[in-house]
């Protein structure tokens, strides 16, 4: 079963993440023209990985995006996988879901939108909202006709035992789960949505209700701290990325999902003796056809 890499943005698994002392930026004396080709050769990277990981046919990635709204979720999912065979990867965006959705458990709507093996899952928000956006507004579960009444802090506890036990399964069953959560301050969030507002090109990314959901930030950020503790696992593992500096993020994310990719030791499939003799038979066919 996969295994945690190492690296600095790794949430620990033994409960003791604090939020308050996770950095939002990190200053680094790299400029932007280094910083992308790091990048470009990571991404170069994660595209033959997937190749292998494509006709490996044993493992498949998922890789998870959680933040508060402004902090690159689109633009790091659009960097880093920018070179990758649009055949081996997806992205699926969570939003607030339907009532068929609302007909079934929490994790039925992300659990039918898993990659197969051999290829790259993106969810673009997750089944972590029910944890982070229902657990800042509860008057949500009105809608998710739950069976049975259950206090509001067993309810979210359920809900973490749930999530891990997902993760275990989908990890001893070939699915590596990569989980980021873009680490963003509320300084940086309000620049972002003045630009926003000053940028005529970005106006249509601008909603109210981003403002409105930032005013509840110290819940949200006391519901993010809960959650990285409670479901960071070796199988599962969370990262905190540091967001306040997009390209620092995106080269860390991409870091990340190579290492992640490489000790699962993709290889291509070897061809058997026989096969091999069917392709020079065919070159001989071919050749003669010139």
């Amino acid at each position: 079963m996969f295994t945690a890499v190492k690296n600095p943005c790794l949430v620990p698994f033994n409960g003791k993440f604090r939020l308050s002392e996770a950095k939002t930026l990190v200053k680094t004396t790299t400029d932007d023209k280094k910083y992308q080709k790091k990048l470009e050769k990571l991404v170069n990277d994660i595209d033959e990985l997937q190749r292998r990981l494509y006709a490996s046919d044993s493992y498949s990635i998922l890789l998870v995006f959680q933040a508060m709204d402004a902090a690159g979720k689109d633009s790091t999912i659009r960097a880093v996988m920018s070179g990758v065979d649009p055949a081996g990867c997806e992205v699926f965006s969570f939003k607030q879901p339907n009532s068929e959705e609302l007909d079934h458990d929490f994790l039925w709507r992300t659990a039918k939108s898993l990659p197969e093996r051999g290829r790259i899952g993106i969810f673009n928000r997750s089944y972590y909202e029910e944890v982070l956006a229902v657990r800042v507004h509860p008057e949500y579960l009105d809608r998710q006709k739950l069976p049975f009444h259950v206090e509001l802090e067993e309810l979210w506890q359920q809900r973490y035992e749930s999530i891990r036990d997902h993760e275990k399964h989908l990890a001893r069953n070939g699915t590596v789960v990569l989980k980021f959560w873009l680490n963003v301050s509320h300084e940086e969030q309000r620049n972002r949505f003045l630009s926003r507002l000053d940028e005529p090109e970005k106006n249509w990314k601008f909603s109210p209700g981003d403002v409105e959901e930032s005013r509840r930030w110290e819940d949200y950020m006391s519901a993010y701290e809960d959650l990285l503790n409670a479901t960071s696992r070796p199988w599962a593992p969370w990262f905190a990325i540091p967001a306040d500096d997009k390209p620092y993020a995106r080269l860390q994310v991409a870091k990340i999902i190579v290492e992640s990719m490489e000790t699962l030791n993709l290889r291509y499939p070897e061809v058997s003796l026989k096969h091999l003799e069917e392709i020079k038979e065919m070159r001989k066919l071919l050749d003669r056809l010139a």
